[in-house]
């Protein structure tokens, strides 16, 4: 082999190797940094890039995408003297990438350490209570520290979530106990309220059905009294007409006998209803009246009310003699 082409050969790899170190393909998402002789010289951005051979250099890669990163549990102390361990997850973007080059030398680390202990400076002002029920407030507050400190690393804090807060045992136990004892309190009020408000609808029903009561008898006897005083009415209005009638026979030819004998046998009537009810055998003052009265009634019957007496007479005869 001829040192020309030996050569050549040499010349042929040293061509591609120079094509080799001149491309750069950088991935989607992805920030390189240049450095030209020890400083810095540009970022290359996703594509087909050429840099100069032997001269430039790729320092740094940065991922532009949105990273989580575990916050390891530590131990916090509250505002009333409770240890907490307490571990999270933050997650960042690198915004600038010559920043996060030379901004910080390990922005990771940093951004860790400064989540910790703006987690214990938060927790340190709160109390146990306030530390479990407050997760988002402290959340915001640490993403805030962390997006402050990250502009001048080039790197910028989306969120940052807590994951677990363990109090120590005892305190387990003891809220375990508060929650026990309060789910009974509440149950008891409970119970209470139904029992008091059922109470209420039993007197408020038993109360409705005394009114509903009151008003039918009130109505009742209302109905009552409207029937007897109609009935009263009917009664008094049919003697008036009975006596009425009476008058006008009496005032007839003959009425006067008629009346007389039938008070003769009403009376006659009376005393054999009451000597058939009792065992008292009640007479008259003077049985002369009796007889006279029956005597007169025997004679309109005989006259067949064509020979009665007069009037005058029959009234004399059935009168009462003078003792």
């Amino acid at each position: 082999m001829s040192f020309a082409l030996i050569v050549g050969i040499v010349a042929v790899f040293a061509a591609i190797l120079i094509v080799l170190k001149s491309l750069k393909i950088v991935p989607q998402q992805s920030a390189w940094i240049v450095e030209r002789l020890g400083r810095y010289h540009s970022t290359l951005g996703a594509g087909l890039n050429i840099i100069a051979p032997f001269v430039d250099r790729l320092a740094y890669k940065h991922n532009l995408r949105e990273i989580p990163m575990e916050v390891k549990p530590q131990v916090c102390i509250t505002k009333d003297n409770t240890q907490v361990t307490v571990d999270g997850i933050l997650y960042y973007q690198v915004t600038d990438p010559k920043l996060a080059s030379y901004g910080s030398s390990n922005y990771t680390i940093a951004i860790t350490q400064l989540a910790q202990t703006t987690l214990r400076a938060a927790l340190g002002t709160m109390d146990l209570d306030q530390v479990l029920s407050s997760r988002a407030t402290i959340n915001a507050e640490i993403v805030q520290a962390l997006d402050e400190a990250g502009i001048t690393w080039g790197v910028k804090v989306l969120r940052y979530e807590i994951r677990d807060i363990t109090p120590p045992q005892a305190i387990i136990r003891a809220m375990e106990l508060q929650i026990t004892a309060d789910r009974e309190r509440r149950a008891m009020i409970a119970k209470s309220e139904g029992e008091r408000t059922q109470q209420i609808n039993i007197a408020q029903g038993e109360r409705q059905a005394e009114i509903s009561r009151s008003e039918g008898e009130q109505q009742a006897a209302i109905n009552r009294a409207a029937g007897q005083a109609q009935a009263i009415e009917l009664v008094a209005k049919a003697t008036a007409n009975a006596i009425q009638a009476i008058a006008e026979t009496v005032s007839k030819p003959g009425g006067m006998e008629a009346l007389q004998l039938q008070v003769a046998k009403e009376y006659v009537n009376q005393f054999g209803n009451i000597a058939k009810e009792g065992t008292t055998i009640l007479l008259p003052a003077n049985l002369a009246e009796l007889g006279g009265m029956v005597e007169t009634a025997l004679q309109i019957i005989r006259s067949d009310g064509k020979n009665a007496l007069p009037a005058s007479k029959a009234a004399t005869a059935g009168a009462p003699s003078p003792k």
